[in-house]
């Protein structure tokens, strides 16, 4: 029987894959990446059991990048048992990774206004696969769910409660399909069960966030709302003041619209450095002597240390510091300058194991400091497992 499971992760300029052959099997059979789609030159990358990289035709949007895909990689694709998607909100309708059908895919489109960045995109996606991969069962798995074990005093806002009540303005937290991965990984690295475990958690990416982890559940995010309360990202502003808003229309005339653009497409890195989204492109600048760039990484350091000190109110004790995410997992001296800023916990790092980022455990501290790990993460790895599991219960 075949057991294959197709994970698919749309964003709003790309889409990424990876075919897993069954669920025992913890490393992808292939992965693969659509990007810069609607724009002039759109790409296909396919990695593992098939080798292909080569041109998309220009302005080639999802549906021409999936079908592409499914061409190439057709002879893979056969009798596939479930695809599972990445949904970035879940709101409070979705508390767990769940199998999609009619009446589950027009109860998630009213969720669209809470991520009307990422979960029309990942709506999408559902639609395409179920359109061209008719019979096949879909599992939506949600970003936020892994956060709904919150405390009303952790996710409630301090504004007009019937807010709340009939516009489900709260703070939902994101990445948690990530967290979750990380803390059963850590836990495990740490010879001890999940629920053992008290961890600081920084998925540090082009998106960011830090995570308060209580006996294996989330008790504290960085996230909000959406995606854009937080930390500093890479061209997301992260924590700001509402009237910032209103002084811009008066300062410059931007319309909500306008100013909302640019909160989540040119602040972040991107807004402070005005060179680049990528923490590589401006650690090779700062080194060059770029100011823009020294700033943005000072900014960007700062923000996770003092947020890292902050989720530190919701946890009695801290087992490990875990970073986690592209910037978290290969940028050793963004990881050192967030531990040097917070400088209550006294950390101590070896920099023999944080320059290769970290020893088998994932330890980068030296003994006798508070544990520091990096450990990376696989979301498509937890969204298989997931769509395992539910197409094997029902």
């Amino acid at each position: 029987m075949n057991q294959s499971v197709l994970v698919i992760n749309c964003g709003s300029s790309s889409i990424k894959f990876a075919l897993y052959a069954n669920p025992a099997e913890p490393a992808p059979l292939l992965t693969a990446l659509a990007e810069r789609l609607n724009e002039h030159q759109p790409s296909l990358r396919i990695k593992g059991a098939i080798e292909y990289q080569g041109d998309l035709p220009a302005d080639s949007g999802h549906k021409a990048a999936l079908l592409s895909f499914i061409d190439r990689c057709g002879s893979v694709l056969q009798n596939l048992q479930g695809i599972g998607h990445r949904v970035v909100h879940g709101g409070e309708l979705f508390h767990a990774s769940t199998l999609i059908d009619d009446e589950q895919l027009q109860r998630l489109a009213t969720l669209s206004p809470l991520a009307p960045l990422h979960n029309p995109i990942n709506l999408l996606g559902l639609e395409l696969c179920r359109e061209l991969f008719t019979g096949v069962p879909q599992v939506a798995v949600f970003d936020t769910a892994f956060h709904q074990t919150l405390s009303e005093s952790a996710y409630l806002y301090g504004v007009p409660y019937e807010w709340y009540e009939q516009d489900a303005v709260r703070r939902y937290g994101f990445h948690g399909t990530s967290y979750r991965y990380v803390v059963q990984e850590t836990a495990r690295r740490l010879n001890k069960a999940a629920e053992d475990c008290n961890l600081l958690i920084a998925h540090l990416g082009n998106g960011c966030s830090a995570s308060a982890v209580l006996c294996g559940r989330s008790v504290d995010s960085s996230m909000g709302l959406t995606p854009l309360e937080g930390l500093v990202m890479g061209s997301r502003c992260g924590d700001i003041d509402p009237g910032l808003i209103e002084h811009m229309q008066r300062s410059r005339g931007l319309t909500l619209e306008q100013t909302m653009s640019e909160l989540n497409r040119n602040s972040g890195l991107k807004g402070l450095s005005g060179l680049s989204n990528d923490m590589r492109t401006l650690l090779a600048a700062e080194a060059e002597g770029h100011e823009g760039a020294r700033r943005a990484i000072q900014v960007f350091c700062f923000r996770v240390a003092r947020q890292f000190s902050a989720l530190a109110t919701s946890l009695p004790t801290i087992d490990a510091v875990v970073f986690t995410g592209g910037i978290g997992e290969h940028a050793a001296p963004v990881r050192q300058r967030i531990l040097a800023a917070w400088r209550l916990m006294n950390f101590r790092l070896d920099s023999e194991l944080n320059n290769r980022h970290g020893d088998e455990q994932g330890r980068i501290s030296q003994p006798g400091s508070p544990l520091v790990m990096v450990v990376p993460t696989s979301e498509e790895r937890m969204i298989a497992l997931d769509t395992y599991q539910l197409i094997a219960a029902n």
